[in-house]
């Protein structure tokens, strides 16, 4: 016998959902009533629920099991007809989206915390996608955050926990719960975009790759696919187990927190090709023998050769980017003929532009590609697109980014984040950077153009997003461009984007780090990181 409690209750300070959702460290969310009150919020927030079908699952990490259970439960509560939920509470990022699209469902809850560290005192999060697929919008997330402040109820199922290791369907009260295999629909996807065959063909000729799933969420993926499905070696995925702590690491994929694979692809004997995901699987880094593709770079090569890849043969509509990613997917659309789209930092920016069927591919710096597949971005699916250009194309990693550079010329990049600063330091520096009139303005031997505090007019919706990023723009069409992270749990993370157009081949093969030394000097001059941060050196490079 099942019963619905009514469990009174009391708002908790902060339950305010970014970009990405709620996070906040794992005993925060084990608080009575923590987790249940900002559930119970997204419930009351999107619409009618009875009757209506949710997707549910996340990246595995601590706490991940306990929040399916009570999520669940509320569901039951709140008249859910049914809920699919990845086999073990497993599910990515990317493969939600992909479930939450084919199935036509009534959104989803994705427990992540995405490239946080996981364990018992490290990061938990929670967000709600909307049945397109993607992150709620704002205008939902506001509404969420209304109402876990006047929240004083919620509704939960008294039942027993729920067999989430068995794939099959169970009733919990009134409600049908779903598990079922979490690689199953997203592989069928990729199947359909890509060129499998050939994708065989280039490993079965001895063709070698390395992919750290750095024991997260993308392990079973990646297993499933590049060993099961398309023939690469086995071992070829390396840390494919997930655990609840990442294996002691740090899940975001790149140049540092990924050393191990740098170390290989850079070492004796490396591979052909190697790439990492993050926590829930919607990031990406990627690597040839030798040589480091940055995420802006990667955007670009992916989409000067789509039309390789099957699912997008017939062409691109258009090629979107956050405003901190570099220019160098503008100058593959300008060639194109097709629309390019500069967006604030967050998914959600692209969900409007892919669901008008202005863009097909998106990215940002950050690590993050994807298309309009899903709703979501998507490290595997990046993962697969390059593997579909390097068959096709037969030639090494490096060759196709310098040939691509030649003919489009180079947009050096870096990104220089200082992570765990105070909060209240790193918002005084970006009111300091706020109040300059750098106009006409010498620095170095660069002359400012402008700078702003970027702003975004959605061309679908007509949402405006203030605040964005500050930009410094020199005649040349450099930039540097300062923006507080919203993606850590603890102090603020402020990011440094450097970017410099080189046309020069002869000067192609330059280290960014050397060819952008002035602009860096500028940067941390002119925003006195030092002196109000307290750091005289970045945390992470990349």
């Amino acid at each position: 016998m099942t019963a619905v409690r009514t469990v009174a209750t009391t708002p908790f300070e902060g339950q305010k959902p970014g970009t990405s959702g709620l996070r906040k460290k794992v005993r925060v969310f084990r608080q009575p009533h923590y987790l249940e009150n900002f559930v119970q919020a997204i419930f009351d927030s999107i619409g009618e629920v009875a009757g209506k079908t949710l997707v549910l699952g996340g990246d595995g990490r601590f706490h991940n099991r306990a929040a399916c259970q009570t999520i669940l439960k509320m569901a039951a509560a709140a008249g859910f007809a049914k809920v699919m939920v990845g086999q073990g509470g497993i599910l990515s990022t990317p493969a939600a989206s992909c479930v939450i699209r084919k199935y036509r469902t009534f959104g989803g809850i994705i427990l992540s915390a995405s490239h946080n560290p996981g364990g018992e005192d490290e990061d938990f999060g929670i967000k709600y996608n909307i049945p397109a697929g993607g992150p709620a919008p704002e205008a939902v997330t506001e509404a969420i955050f209304a109402r876990t402040a006047a929240i004083r109820d919620y509704r939960i199922l008294e039942a027993a926990d729920i067999d989430l290791d068995a794939v099959g369907t169970r009733q919990l009260g009134p409600m049908a719960v779903e598990v079922f295999d979490p690689v199953a629909d997203y592989a069928e996807l990729m199947d359909r975009l890509f060129d499998f065959a050939a994708i065989r063909a280039l490993f079965a000729g001895g063709f070698r790759m390395k992919f750290d799933a750095m024991h997260a969420v993308t392990g079973p993926y990646a297993t499933a696919i590049l060993e099961g499905m398309l023939g690469a070696p086995a071992g070829t995925v390396m840390n494919g187990i997930p655990r609840e702590d990442f294996g002691g690491g740090h899940p975001d994929p790149n140049l540092v927190h990924a050393h191990e694979l740098v170390e290989i692809l850079f070492g004796e004997g490396a591979p052909d090709f190697g790439a990492a995901s993050d926590g829930d699987g919607d990031r990406n880094m990627v690597l040839g023998r030798n040589f480091y593709v940055t995420p802006s770079d990667s955007l670009a090569v992916l989409a000067a050769n789509a039309t390789l890849c099957p699912g997008y043969a017939g062409g691109l509509k258009g090629i979107a980017r956050s405003m901190p990613t570099s220019a160098a997917a503008d100058r593959v659309a300008e060639a194109l003929g097709i629309p390019a789209f500069e967006t604030p930092t967050g998914w959600k920016f692209f969900g409007t532009l892919l669901d008008a069927g202005l863009a097909t591919l998106c990215g940002e710096e950050s690590f993050g590609t994807g298309s309009d597949h899903v709703r979501e971005k998507d490290g595997l699916w990046a993962v697969l697109m390059w593997l579909n250009v390097l068959a096709a194309r037969r030639e090494p990693v490096a060759d196709i980014v310098r040939a691509h550079w030649a003919k489009f010329g180079r947009n050096v990049y870096s990104r220089h984040d200082y992570e765990g600063i105070d909060s209240a330091a790193a918002n005084g520096l970006m009111d300091h950077l706020r109040g300059l009139d750098l106009k006409g303005k010498r620095l170095g031997a660069y002359t400012v153009a402008f700078s702003d505090d970027f702003a975004y007019t959605d061309p679908v919706d007509g949402s405006v997003s203030t605040k964005q990023g500050i930009r410094i723009v020199f005649e040349d069409g450099s930039r540097v461009v300062f923006r507080l992270s919203g993606t850590g749990t603890e102090g603020a993370t402020l990011r440094v984007y450097i970017e410099q157009y080189e046309p020069d081949p002869a000067r192609h093969h330059l280290d960014p780090q050397d060819a952008l030394a002035d602009l860096i000097a500028i940067a941390r001059e002119v925003a006195q990181i030092e002196a109000r941060t307290g750091r005289a050196e970045p945390t992470v490079i990349t």
